[in-house]
């Protein structure tokens, strides 16, 4: 019924935080150096947190997205007030309340638990690759 909202609370969230990395690395950036011909590993080219998290914020959008057309689909969200069918109904809104609770907790802690799975990959290969052309020179 409504276990997307959790998902979208978290992505408001995180678009936001993406907002204000991006405005402060901005605020820090140092000028590019051009005609590099290797990988350039440099600490301005490690990927950010604003990155991270704009791949973050990318995955939840997208499965809200999903959700909520999937939602609109089966009936349960309607365009017009209350928007969600639950809502309309006294003894719906704690089957609701509990969907959200469980479906839309897990639902996001495991597009996090991704993420997070995914960023450490990176880090490692960066980690890796930069090792690698370090010991070239």
């Amino acid at each position: 019924m409504a276990c997307f909202v959790v998902p979208a609370a978290e992505a408001i969230v995180v678009t936001a935080a993406v907002i204000a990395m991006k405005k402060k690395e901005m605020q820090l950036k140092a000028p590019k150096l051009e005609g590099v011909e290797t990988p350039d590993f440099s600490e301005e080219n490690k990927p950010t947190w604003s990155k991270k998290l704009s791949l973050l914020a990318k995955l939840l959008w997208g499965g809200v997205i999903l959700l909520a057309f999937e939602h609109l689909w089966h009936g349960e969200v309607v365009p017009f007030p209350p928007f969600l069918t639950a809502m309309s109904n006294p003894e719906d809104k704690a089957e609701m309340l509990s969907e959200m609770a469980t479906v839309g907790t897990t639902m996001a802690a495991t597009v996090t638990l991704v993420w997070g799975a995914i960023c450490t990959a990176a880090d490692v290969k960066y980690k890796k690759l930069k090792a690698a052309v370090s010991k070239e020179k």
